[in-house]
């Protein structure tokens, strides 16, 4: 099990991530990213989330792997 943290930034500004979550993989740490993004994007905030990333960072700051929220959103028509 490790402690990972899902920043989430764009060119304006960063949401900190302060508690993490522990998970047992990469996969597991994916997967939640992928939840967090979900829950972000169907808010009812006005927010386009589009050009917004999620970074999975471990207890150390080093970033593992990072999400485009696009990636959930698919593209423009």
């Amino acid at each position: 099990m490790a402690q990972v943290y899902f920043h989430c930034s764009n060119a304006e500004g960063v949401l900190v991530d302060r508690r993490g979550v522990m998970v047992a993989d990469l996969a597991e740490a994916c997967e939640h990213a992928t939840g967090l993004v979900r829950c972000l994007i169907s808010s009812l905030s006005p927010d386009d989330w589009r050009d917004w990333t999620v970074h999975i960072s471990d207890d150390a700051g080093d970033e593992i792997v990072a999400i485009p929220f696009s990636s959930q959103l698919g593209r423009l028509h």
